[in-house]
């Protein structure tokens, strides 16, 4: 078990040292600081001093791989990319264009896009596979049919009309809970079950899709036939044997839903006025802040890789015979 962790540790590092390069090439070389500059002074004919002085404000004026003009290791530390960029690996992720302390802002928002994300992906991995079984347990019969239908229709509708019409209705009409807000402690709870609610049912429809797939062709295959002819009834053989032989694709989809438990959702988030990381996202994107745009695409990048080592550890556990691969 040691040996084949390790051997996914191995196999993850060249994959973030490479998104930290296309990163920085995104940034700094296709969109150079004087292009940064330009853009967020808002102007078309800036001034060559305002350029400069708003690179030196920033840490963009040093070349970008080589400093010729120092001194040994300064001659690769005093660069933008060991400032901007090598830096990420320890996540010393700097300070927005703001002067706020990335780092700061991203443990202290972490909190409220956990808050949401947690519950969504429980509550949505417990009421999809359940929905998905139901209809294998009734395949090739109306429910099934109008099971599919349903889900094809919620899969057709845009995640903003969920969003939009949750708000109305529930907030606005019925007045249940907040429109939008976030507070702490216990308090949290009306602020967070809307949000919650339209996550669940906007990803219902694609995910029981999925589920349904997986599950109706391992019911094909000789085991389950195996288990009918020893006289299992149909749930036993669902439950016990089909949902067990189906859990490494069932993982494999999971693995996309982990960054967002921390990264949260941008949507979400924005519309709900929730301060999780996926509004600052958002927020950083509209103001051009690069600092906390680059941070947040290499927490994305590190959380994926987590979420695929913690994938392929499960494997492990639902069948052994993947640590000898």
């Amino acid at each position: 078990m040691l040996a084949y962790v390790i051997r996914r540790l191995l196999h993850a590092i060249p994959i973030l040292v490479g998104v930290n390069l296309l990163t920085f090439t995104l940034f700094f070389v296709v969109n150079t600081p004087d292009d940064m500059a330009r853009m967020q002074l808002g102007v078309k004919r800036v001034t060559p001093e305002a350029i400069e002085k708003w690179k030196a404000e920033r840490g963009y004026d040093k070349p970008l791989l080589f400093n010729g003009n120092a001194e040994g290791a300064a001659r690769l530390t005093r660069t933008i990319f060991f400032e901007k960029s090598a830096k990420l690996f320890v996540f010393d992720f700097g300070r927005a264009d703001d002067g706020r302390d990335i780092g700061h802002e991203i443990r202290t928002r972490m909190g409220p896009s956990l808050a949401i994300a947690l519950p969504t992906f429980l509550l949505g991995l417990f009421v999809t596979v359940s929905f998905a079984l139901l209809l294998a347990f009734f395949r090739a019969t109306y429910l099934d049919f109008w099971g599919v239908v349903l889900c094809v229709a919620m899969m057709s509708i845009s995640s903003l009309f969920y969003i939009i019409g949750g708000q109305y209705l529930v907030s606005k009409v019925w007045h249940l809970v907040p429109i939008s807000g976030y507070a702490g402690g216990l308090d949290a709870a009306r602020f967070l079950l809307l949000p919650v609610l339209i996550s669940v049912v906007a990803g219902i429809g694609s995910s029981t899709r999925w589920y349904r797939t997986i599950f109706l062709e391992e019911i094909g295959k000789d085991y389950v036939r195996t288990a009918r002819a020893k006289g299992l009834a149909e749930a036993a053989v669902l439950f016990r044997h089909v949902l067990r032989n189906a859990m490494i694709p069932i993982l494999t989809g999971v693995v996309v839903v982990i960054p967002l438990l921390f990264m949260g959702s941008l949507l979400v988030e924005s519309f709900f006025g929730i301060p999780g990381l996926g509004s600052y996202t958002i927020d950083a994107i509209n103001a051009q802040d690069f600092a906390v745009v680059r941070a947040m695409v290499f927490i994305g990048s590190v959380l994926y890789i987590v979420g695929l080592l913690l994938t392929d550890l499960s494997y492990t556990l639902v069948d052994p015979r993947v640590r000898l691969q």
